[in-house]
């Protein structure tokens, strides 16, 4: 049986460094319109990370026009994923960043943490 469940896994993103609640990344998604594909690049900050092996995904959220916060789900293992850019580290204490979606303006940043 788990030799089937092997051969059934996806393998693993090597465009896909290691990831931490709070990173600010870009993530470079490959997106099919029609006949064309192109790039296109969501940059924010990681709320949410689920390891979970096969299953796992971490959320990004950033702020759009007019104030509006938007959030977009990523699989870790999704070879629609071009590449992951860790821009920087923010010191965090939690490991789910809910908070975040009630904070707006300068209270919504987080502390830079230098390696």
């Amino acid at each position: 049986m788990s030799d089937f469940l092997k051969a059934v896994e996806a393998p693993v993103n090597p465009n896909i460094p290691e990831l931490r609640p709070g990173d600010v990344v870009s993530v470079h998604v490959r997106i099919k319109e029609g006949e064309r594909e192109r790039i296109q690049e969501f940059k924010g900050t990681i709320i949410r990370l689920r390891r979970g092996g096969q299953d796992g995904n971490f959320t990004v959220r950033r702020v759009a026009s007019n104030g509006i916060g938007v959030e977009r789900t990523f699989m870790t293992r999704s070879p629609r994923i071009d590449k992951v850019v860790v821009e920087r580290h923010s010191q965090v204490r939690r490991a789910q960043l809910y908070f975040m979606r009630g904070l707006s303006g300068k209270s919504a940043r987080l502390k830079q943490k230098f390696n």
